[in-house]
């Protein structure tokens, strides 16, 4: 891979977000005009995590410059879980809110997946309802999980068709790891899921054109592990330390040493993290045009 540039093999997920993000808001007025409201979104956050208040005012502040009506609901810590199911319930039933957002992790008297699961189905741009991933899981649409959707666009916007081509996912979770897999299966790649418990992982990675890292685990995935040219999407968000007092924030992926191999890679930050609230803010607008019986915009 000698004379190969690390800025010419960088996926940039900030741009792509950022065109994303535009496209949505230029097909907000439309809506408007035929729906004679502005399509919305509910976020709901219980406590004070100071990472989850972040995500929630970024999302405010995303929804708003879109054109779109932004409701947040801040909730005491000691809410119990009846509380917040009822809050639900009348998001469920306001017909100006199209999307509904519980900011997870919720606190432990509360049960994620009961909260999960009295969420509209039609109103889930989470796509985390069971419902939903029903749908994803047998190929009909509905809606997917932010993270892993916006992997998909990245990945489709640097390969074009996937079809035939070889995918490793390496995690297993219902937010990430699964949902992947299974858009990746419906793109038709040959896809096999990798977890802690996988036999030398390194010899799987080697033969994948398409390796997706979302182990939750500090640049585990090594340059030398990767096929040369395969694309490489880093879903890690690991904060380590970085001396002094200091750190810094790397992927699941070792990123000095696969840019070296990889054909194109997401660089931590800038990679798939602004994706994440870009799909969001799709979702919901693909939402608000199904709850009104109208055809969402094409391009999205």
């Amino acid at each position: 891979m000698e004379g190969r540039t690390v800025s010419g093999a960088i996926i940039d997920g900030k741009a792509f977000a950022a065109g994303l993000r535009e496209r949505v808001a230029a097909a907000v007025p439309t809506f408007v005009e035929a729906a004679g409201r502005p399509p919305g979104l509910a976020v709901v956050l219980v406590g004070e995590d100071p990472a989850s208040q972040v995500y929630v005012r970024s999302k405010g502040k995303a929804t708003i410059a879109a054109g779109m009506a932004s409701f947040e609901h801040r909730l005491p810590v000691e809410t119990s879980q009846a509380e917040l199911i009822d809050l639900v319930a009348r998001l469920n039933a306001d017909d100006a809110v199209d999307g509904i957002l519980v900011q997870l992790p919720l606190p432990p008297q509360i049960d994620e997946g009961a909260v999960i699961d009295a969420i509209d189905p039609a109103k889930d741009v989470d796509g985390f309802h069971i419902a939903n991933a029903g749908r994803l899981a047998t190929g009909l649409p509905g809606f997917v999980p932010c993270t892993p959707l916006g992997c998909l666009m990245l990945l489709k916007g640097r390969l074009g068709e996937l079809a035939g081509l070889d995918a490793v996912v390496i995690g297993r979770s219902n937010i990430v790891g699964k949902p992947m897999a299974r858009l990746l299966l419906n793109e038709s790649c040959t896809v096999t899921v990798a977890h802690s418990r996988t036999r030398d992982l390194p010899s799987l990675v080697r033969r994948a054109d398409i390796v997706v890292a979302a182990a939750g685990r500090p640049e585990m995935v090594k340059g030398d592990w990767l096929k040369p040219g395969a694309t490489v999407i880093d879903v890690g968000i690991n904060r380590i330390d970085a001396g002094e007092g200091k750190t810094r924030l790397v992927g699941d992926v070792d990123f000095a040493s696969a840019v070296e191999v990889a054909g194109a890679i997401t660089p931590v930050p800038g990679g798939v993290g602004p994706m994440t609230i870009a799909v969001l803010l799709r979702n919901t607008l693909v939402a608000a045009h199904i709850r009104a019986g109208l055809v969402p915009p094409a391009g999205l």
